[in-house]
């Protein structure tokens, strides 16, 4: 790596670091100035508790944080190292040395690339496994929250009810399970019965809910019509893929951007509504063209960065600033309805991809006019 690699890499990664601590701490103290007294709900722990409990939260919080504004530090650290070097005319002393502007910016974007990867284990790995904790609430204790749940589905086709499910004990209290089956060849689904119990406590070892007088009432058919079984069945045990950290997750209603690409995989399999299809199908493919849209961003603001005036450098900033809110802008109403009938249709697999088809070539050609 030549002299001039490291010292604008070393540039960008200053950068990088410094607009990453910024805008985290930014989001942190907006979002605690607005929830400062639901933390305080708790004064009775003590101080110590208070602060760290916050600092709990928002150590969570800051994955997702960092999945929405990857992009945006991205070329904010671009502008802070090729601004540096255009206010101090270094750009001009390295130019008349008769190195191409593209091989200057090549670090950036190579180091680009590299971040992009943080930002898909951060999606792929980091914010599933913490999906139950970012889902918290500002005002409750972790691990302690409680819940009731609602038609939740799994994987056996059946929907799970509970009036007060307790995060601390994994305990349903009073579940109502309704069992289904699928009608072949349709979309809808035949109840044959319901399983009651007092108590569902998840066993760990063998993934499952240990019920505590559990019974399977099946439903018969008399007469063509469907009536309840006078003598129900007892059922020891209920097995499901729903766990104790699946249950705050699944009740938010936009879950599935906090799964990775395999859950989705996974759920995509099961028969489902078609809004739900339609959103699992979206968060696919956004997963596909996030870090894509990231990498545009920065490709479509480097190359009016990179001037020659110094005198230049206020108006080539707010450029590239508009083009990359333009862009932002572009991909968040894609999001909105990518899920939503348009012209009788739905095409959650057409949306992800506009704002790569609409910039992309843009960017393109701003590396093609790039003046060396």
């Amino acid at each position: 790596m030549k002299i001039l690699d490291r010292y604008i890499a070393r540039n960008f990664i200053t950068g990088y670091i410094i607009v990453l601590i910024v805008l985290l701490g930014l989001c942190i103290v907006i979002d605690l100035f607005i929830n400062l007294d639901e933390f305080a709900e708790h004064s009775e722990l003590g101080a110590g508790a208070v602060l760290l409990n916050m600092a709990r939260y928002y150590g969570v919080q800051s994955a997702l944080y960092f999945r929405y504004l990857a992009g945006f530090i991205t070329v904010i650290a671009a502008l802070f190292s090729l601004g540096k070097m255009i206010w101090t005319n270094e750009l001009i002393a390295v130019m008349a040395s008769g190195t191409s502007l593209k091989r200057i910016v090549a670090p950036v974007v190579l180091l680009s690339i590299l971040f992009t990867g943080f930002l898909v284990v951060d999606q792929e790995i980091i914010i599933p496994r913490l999906a139950n904790e970012l889902v918290r609430s500002h005002d409750a204790l972790p691990g302690e929250e409680t819940y009731d749940v609602w038609f939740m589905g799994d994987e056996n086709g059946s929907l799970i009810n509970t009036q007060n499910f307790d995060e601390k004990t994994n305990t349903m209290q009073k579940p109502t399970i309704i069992v289904r089956k699928p009608i072949p060849d349709s979309a809808r689904w035949d109840v044959t019965g319901q399983i009651q119990a007092d108590s569902a406590v998840y066993n760990r070892q063998k993934k499952r809910w240990d019920l505590k007088n559990g019974v399977f009432i099946k439903i018969v058919k008399q007469d063509e019509q469907p009536a309840l079984q006078r003598q129900p069945e007892p059922v020891p045990f209920y097995q499901t893929d729903v766990t104790p950290k699946d249950i705050p997750v699944r009740r938010q209603e936009d879950y599935k951007s906090l799964l990775s690409s395999a859950q989705l995989a996974q759920i995509a399999r099961k028969r489902t509504r078609v809004k739900d299809l339609a959103e699992l199908y979206s968060q696919k493919h956004f997963r596909i063209t996030d870090p894509v849209i990231n990498m545009v961003m920065l490709m479509v603001a480097l190359p009016l960065l990179v001037c020659r005036d110094p005198k230049a450098m206020k108006s080539a900033i707010m450029i590239s600033f508009a083009v990359t809110v333009s862009c932002f802008v572009v991909t968040f109403v894609c999001r909105m309805v990518a899920t939503e009938v348009i012209f009788n249709q739905v095409r959650p697999e057409l949306w992800p991809w506009v704002p790569v088809f609409a910039f992309l070539p843009v960017a393109f050609i701003e590396f093609d006019s790039m003046k060396t």
